[in-house]
């Protein structure tokens, strides 16, 4: 599938090693930084959605996207994981689930340009979620960076495979292609987040460490079975 990033914000906060690694397969390395394991909350839109080297359906191809992770290695090779991912597209949501093995799950959405910055909203409505919500306003506070190898921001973002788990416990690993992450300092004002309320860790406050990225453009690959 090749797709555009739209506006995304990286919102990291440092959590328990052993709360998380309770939360992921156990032929899963939970992935640290200094020992500290992290959740990621990642609003952003994506366009032109498509099969690589086929036309993007209007009524397909462009969406808001919210997703909730944190940080594997599977075989020594780092990826991410997703306890969740939200958007605003039914159709989507499914095709998502069937190819990727990956828990989507429809919301009601919507990210627009005002005053403030990027105005950001999820209201989770499918029954195999919990009414999750996610309310920020957000927007980038510096000009555009690369992250240098070994610093925190590399760890957090510069990563190119999925790890998923299919119903039988089946695993999996998608591949992600995508240039090197030009990022930018952020700012960032939450006034509901409840993401992770399901999941039984509790973030609280402002986020440690916000970034910004204005667009990116990836080709991720159907995912691969290596177990189970």
């Amino acid at each position: 599938m090749a797709q555009k990033w739209h506006n995304l914000l990286f919102a990291h906060w440092p959590v328990s090693p052993a709360a998380v690694r309770k939360l992921i397969p156990e032929k899963l390395e939970l992935d640290t930084y200094d020992g500290q394991a992290w959740i990621s909350i990642v609003p952003f839109t994506m366009s032109a959605v498509r099969v690589r080297g086929t036309l993007a359906l209007p009524w397909l191809s462009s969406f808001p996207e919210l997703n909730v992770r944190t940080y594997v290695t599977g075989g020594e090779k780092p990826g991410v994981w997703f306890f969740s991912l939200d958007a605003a597209n039914p159709a989507a949501v499914e095709i998502a689930r069937l190819w990727f093995h990956l828990p989507y799950f429809h919301s009601r959405m919507r990210s627009r340009v005002g005053p403030e910055g990027i105005v950001y909203s999820a209201q989770r409505t499918d029954r195999r979620g919990a009414a999750e919500q996610l309310q920020v306003t957000y927007g980038a506070d510096s000009s555009s960076f690369e992250c240098a190898p070994g610093t925190l921001e590399y760890f957090l973002t510069e990563r190119y495979c999925l790890y998923a788990q299919r119903g039988d416990g089946a695993l999996f690993c998608g591949e992600i292609h995508h240039a090197p992450w030009l990022l930018q300092e952020a700012r960032a004002s939450f006034s509901v987040n409840s993401m992770t309320k399901n999941l039984g860790i509790e973030i609280s406050g402002n986020p440690w460490l916000l970034h910004f990225s204005s667009l990116q453009e990836a080709i991720v690959w159907q995912p691969e079975r290596i177990s189970g």
